[in-house]
């Protein structure tokens, strides 16, 4: 694990490196947590595919600081494949909490089963009131979150100056750190961990032998002006099976229409040299991803996926920058939008608004060198 260097980064917020709380202490290791310091932890992240990933820094950290100490996440069924590879993480929690409903009922069932868990300490990620109810109900000694909305007695180790941190990463650690103290300039990246089995039963599953090279592209992502145009993902799949290279549309079964408009596009009619591999469960885009040559996507979960894999990752990044809500991880390239002689959204020129760029001003030149530079490595190469 790569150490934790005390100090700002440059170019951060103003304030990024101070925190502040309602007590001294380290998250886990405040007073309230001193009589359960042997008990495991929990994690709450947030539940989107790349938050989640994310947190797996936090465990990293967590582990180090507390080893013998068991860390837990709670977990969606869409995000609970990705514990399987996380290592440093016991097991995942399983929760079907609605989103946009309290659902007492289903907060005390939770509750319940966190009780029986015994744990000692619960960081709670998400800043909503009810992410802090259940832990609060099953009664928690040690529960560290940001104020959020308004979460006073549901917590008992708030933390304030969310807002200041830039960084998404900088946001999830500030829990799992002491109060008060400066944000290290280097964290440990996640890491997600294949054996080399399951790559193997994938490619037999799917009839996908390992004789040809492939890349992986993955279109859907969420949010306005993120998406890299359809159009221009064909004509990517277009080239490189023209190059001889295989190409594989990775995504949610809501993407399946995207992954056939980039099928067509590419030729799959003409050898089958696209193939759609979307579908319902995470651990079958998770095994594509870490047996790909190549891997492009835009500013999404499987991003993030892919980086944490060690997977030669091209990011393709609109109004959002890789510095900050990017992979901690290292990508192959990071692609942005060049500043317009005019702005496509507003009309002014020379606009340079960070919510105004569009991953649409991306040309298909960059990424396609891009991935013809990631597949003249040698394969394995990195």
């Amino acid at each position: 694990m790569s150490s934790l260097k005390t100090g700002q980064a440059a170019g951060s917020h103003a304030n990024r490196n101070s925190v502040t709380g309602q007590s001294e202490g380290m998250a886990c290791d405040a007073p309230a947590a001193h009589a359960a310091e042997d008990r495991p932890i929990l994690i709450i992240p947030y539940m989107w595919v790349g938050d989640f990933v994310r947190c797996h820094t936090a465990v990293q950290v967590l582990n180090a600081r507390h080893p013998g100490r068991p860390v837990d996440m709670l977990t969606t069924a869409r995000t609970l494949p990705l514990i399987d590879y996380m290592p440093g993480v016991r097991k995942g929690v399983l929760s079907d909490l609605p989103r946009g409903q309290l659902a007492l009922a289903k907060q005390w069932e939770l509750a319940r089963r966190l009780r029986l868990e015994r744990y000692g300490c619960v960081l709670v990620m998400p800043r909503t009131w009810k992410s802090a109810l259940a832990p609060f109900l099953a009664g928690i000694p040690q529960r560290t979150g940001f104020v959020g909305e308004g979460r006073f007695g549901l917590l008992n180790d708030m933390r304030w100056g969310e807002r200041t941190l830039m960084r998404m990463i900088d946001q999830k650690m500030a829990l799992a750190l002491p109060q008060g103290t400066a944000l290290p300039q280097d964290y440990p990246p996640p890491r997600l961990a294949v054996p080399a089995s399951d790559i193997a039963a994938w490619r037999a599953r799917n009839q996908v032998g390992a004789q040809r090279r492939a890349v992986a592209l993955c279109p859907a992502t969420v949010g306005p002006g993120r998406r890299w145009p359809i159009a221009r993902y064909g004509e990517l799949a277009q080239k490189l099976v023209a190059d001889g290279i295989d190409v594989w549309v990775l995504g949610s079964t809501d993407d399946r229409a995207l992954a056939m408009t980039i099928a067509v596009a590419g030729g799959a009619a003409g050898g089958g040299a696209v193939r759609d591999l979307t579908g319902p469960d995470l651990r079958d885009a998770v095994l594509a991803l870490k047996a790909a040559d190549a891997v492009v996507a835009n500013d999404s979960g499987l991003l993030h996926v892919a980086a944490a894999l060690g997977a030669p990752a091209i990011g393709l990044f609109g109004p959002s920058r890789p510095e900050l809500t990017g992979p901690l991880n290292p990508l192959a390239a990071a692609i942005e939008p060049s500043i317009a002689a005019v702005c496509t959204t507003c009309g002014r020129a020379g606009c340079t608004r960070l919510e105004h760029r569009r991953t649409d001003d991306i040309p298909l030149e960059p990424v396609l060198a891009a991935v013809r530079g990631v597949l003249a490595r040698p394969p394995g190469g990195g």
